[in-house]
């Protein structure tokens, strides 16, 4: 029997250069702002949403943001003084641990301060978050809920039954206390009911001055413990270099 033109044995080791492809053009970009820019500033975020950073991202247009790829962002700004790309540049790479982005931006210190100082929104929390409040639900009719939705909340957790076609709370139920942390079904029973205990927003970490080549440490949203491990760990990197 004559083998099958389609049976073709396609080998898994063979990859494509996209991804270091990929990885060398944001080098390059951020290497780009560092000469464009005046500032740039390593931010953390709490809570994060997308459409909220979008929404950031669209206010500032004059500026530019990069979030995600830690690893390849340090590479870019240098690790090191020896392989720094600007005078001090460095030392922002000890900061992008994390859910942290950069930002460059032509506006002064200031001004960035300001401005997400004031950026706070309030969501929906999810799995995992730290719960802010108790909460705990009166027995009664739910009125806010069709009658098909009956089964969704029985599903979980929630004491329910049809009275009279109503959705009904046959006793009263706590649905988590303050510290607690969220499991997907508290999570969902809070937004079901209107309850946001998660906030939205960027801490400003440090600070470089393209002019100056000055860096400096902003108190905003830092912890002075992992600053320190990071710079211990900064530290022992530039020893393993030489």
């Amino acid at each position: 029997m004559p083998k099958s033109k389609r049976d073709k044995k396609i080998s898994l080791t063979k990859t494509t250069k996209k991804g270091l492809e990929a990885k060398q053009n944001l080098i390059e970009e951020l290497r780009k702002c560092a000469d464009i820019y005046r500032y740039v500033f390593v931010f953390s975020v709490e809570n994060m949403r997308n459409n909220k950073l979008k929404d950031i991202r669209t206010a500032w247009r004059h500026s530019r943001f990069f979030f995600g790829k830690n690893k390849v962002m340090m590479i870019a700004l240098g690790k090191g003084p020896t392989d720094e790309y600007k005078d001090n540049l460095h030392k922002l790479s000890r900061f992008l641990r994390g859910e942290v982005g950069v930002l460059f931006t032509n506006k002064t210190k200031d001004e960035v301060q300001e401005y997400f100082g004031n950026f706070k929104e309030v969501d929906y929390a999810r799995a995992g978050n730290t719960a802010s409040m108790a909460v705990t639900l009166d027995e009664g009719p739910l009125d806010q809920f069709p009658h098909s939705m009956e089964p969704q909340l029985r599903q979980l957790g929630l004491p329910t039954a049809l009275k009279k076609g109503a959705v009904t709370l046959i006793k009263d139920f706590e649905v988590c206390k303050e510290g607690d942390t969220l499991t997907p079904e508290q999570a969902r029973i809070l937004k079901l009911f209107g309850f946001e205990m998660a906030e939205f927003k960027l801490s400003i970490k440090c600070m470089w001055n393209s002019e100056s080549g000055e860096f400096e440490k902003l108190t905003d949203g830092d912890d002075d413990d992992e600053t320190k491990e990071a710079e211990d760990e900064d530290s022992e990197g530039e020893e393993g270099s030489e």
